[in-house]
């Protein structure tokens, strides 16, 4: 009997989005690297070759998860919650520091990021869980019981990564949301994250620092990077300097090819090359909520949802870091900044919303 996924159609208009962005993110990351590269490495393309390495791994696990049973992947929600908590406690252990921070973890010649694969995690996990109770979510009782599974995993990725911490939380308050639409119920959840943010912040000094950095960072050193992001910014003007002609890159602005390529975007591209990236994210998030609101299977529905919400918070969050509209939080710009991590369970969860389309009448 001929497999019934090969008669559906998939979204084409989300894959072709995708590698859409997907190519001008490779090709904006070996502008933005290069020089990196050739200063660190002695290989411009160092950076690129890495890149390419973990899409190729990013698209295999893409494809198998397209062609996966929705009812197998469910089976597997709570098996990956339950490694994303042990693998996030092995990093506050035996984790790898890097600038500081400590959020990777080795595996003989490769490492990796545990709080990428924490947020496929969650989000299969939520969906799951909301459907099982689908008909009971309105209840108070319900809600919380939903919500507190998810703050083990959420504190332990936010001890070394508040940015991941907050966007997990956030896909779980939209999934939460969609499931029980009332906003009097949420208020409460507002209440409860401020204060737990606020404490958060006290728990370590340099928390606080990013507070004071952020309202006046021409008084800090630390300051820098956000000055000089903004200076790469304003210095693009509407169509920029061209491909590959960023001074900023030039050291100016530390570790470009991570979380502050936005800013060299506008500085080669101009507002009109950035406004280019926007609308690719902005056909993503919008073919995303259309398979969501289209899909019959309450649990693929969910899964579409809560990757909406992770892209949505996670570009909005590294635009605003970026442009100093926040505190700098250290959040990478989806399938454009350089993270090998990042690019694979991105991959991973576009394969999920995929297969989910393929469903959809």
């Amino acid at each position: 009997m001929p497999d019934p996924v090969k008669k559906k159609r998939y979204d084409y208009t989300l894959l072709a989005a995708l590698f859409a962005l997907l190519l001008a993110g490779l090709v904006i990351l070996l502008s933005t690297s290069a020089w990196n590269g050739e200063v660190k490495f002695h290989d411009p393309f160092y950076y690129l070759k890495k890149q390419l390495f973990a899409t190729s791994i990013g698209l295999a696990g893409m494809y198998v998860t397209v062609h996966a049973d929705l009812r197998v992947l469910r089976r597997l929600a709570l098996p990956a919650y339950l490694a994303a908590v042990a693998l996030s406690t092995a990093v506050l252990f035996v984790g790898d520091a890097y600038n500081g921070s400590r959020r990777w973890l080795s595996l003989g010649p490769f490492s990796f990021q545990p709080s990428e694969f924490a947020k496929v995690a969650v989000i299969l996990f939520l969906a799951d869980l909301v459907t099982r109770y689908a008909d009971r979510v309105k209840r108070m009782r319900v809600l919380a019981g939903i919500m507190v599974p998810v703050l083990p995993v959420a504190g332990l990725v936010g001890a070394s990564n508040l940015s991941t911490a907050i966007i997990i939380l956030g896909i779980a308050v939209i999934l939460v949301f969609i499931a029980s639409p009332k906003y009097g119920q949420f208020i409460w959840m507002g209440v409860t994250a401020c204060a737990f943010l606020a404490v958060f912040l006290m728990l370590e000094s340099y928390r606080l620092e990013r507070l004071a950095i952020w309202r006046n960072p021409e008084a800090y050193e630390k300051g820098y990077q956000t000055l000089q992001g903004l200076y790469a910014i304003g210095s693009g003007g509407l169509f920029g300097r061209g491909l590959g002609s960023s001074v900023q890159k030039l050291g100016f602005v530390p570790e470009a090819q991570n979380d502050m390529i936005f800013s060299i975007i506008c500085e080669e591209l101009g507002l009109f090359g950035a406004g280019l990236i926007l609308l690719l994210f902005l056909i993503l998030i919008w073919r995303f909520y259309v398979i969501a609101s289209r899909s019959e299977d309450l649990f693929g529905a969910l899964v579409a949802a809560g990757a909406m919400g992770h892209m949505l918070i996670q570009v909005i969050l590294n635009i605003a870091v970026v442009t100093n509209t926040i505190p700098n939080t250290g959040i990478t710009l989806p399938f454009v900044s350089y993270g090998g991590t990042s690019v694979v369970f991105l991959l991973v969860e576009m394969g999920l919303v995929l297969r989910v389309s393929s469903l959809v009448k």
